[in-house]
C-alpha cells in the first residue's frame, strides 16, 4: 500500500455531514483525545500480550524488548505507521476542513428535522 493510499484510508469518513452535539471546538478536542486514548489502549494491550507470550515461551525477555534498536526497514515501517496514526487522530480536523470547503453534505439532524416537517 502506498503512503498516499494509507493516509487517504486513515482519513476516510462516513457519508453525510458530521453532527455536533456540543460546542464544535470542544467536541473536536474531545474527539482527538478519545481517538488517542483508544489507540493507546489497543496498542498497550497488544504489547502486553506479545511480551507475555514471548517471555512465557522463552523466546525473548522483556529486557531484550526494551533494548531493541530497529534497522532501516523497521524504522521506515514505523515512520509510515506514525503518519497513518496521526492521520487517524487528527481525522476530525481534516473532515472539518473538507466540510467547510464543500458544504454539500447534509447533517443527520437536519435530515431528521426536514422529515419531521
Amino acid at each position: 500500500m502506498s503512503i498516499e493510499a494509507a493516509l487517504r484510508e486513515a482519513g476516510a469518513k462516513p457519508a453525510g455531514k458530521r453532527p455536533w452535539f456540543l460546542d464544535e471546538d470542544v467536541e473536536t478536542v474531545l474527539a482527538i483525545t478519545l481517538s488517542v486514548s483508544q489507540e493507546l489502549t489497543v496498542a498497550r494491550q497488544r504489547i502486553d500480550t506479545l511480551e507475555r507470550l514471548l517471555e512465557s515461551k522463552g523466546i525473548l525477555t522483556r529486557a531484550e524488548v526494551e533494548n531493541y534498536t530497529p534497522d532501516k526497514q523497521a524504522a521506515d515501517e514505523r515512520a509510515l505507521w506514525v503518519q497513518e496514526y496521526i492521520s487517524r487522530v487528527l481525522r476530525v480536523l481534516q473532515q472539518r476542513g473538507e466540510a467547510s470547503a464543500t458544504n454539500t453534505d447534509v447533517a443527520s439532524e437536519d435530515l431528521g428535522d426536514e422529515l419531521a416537517r
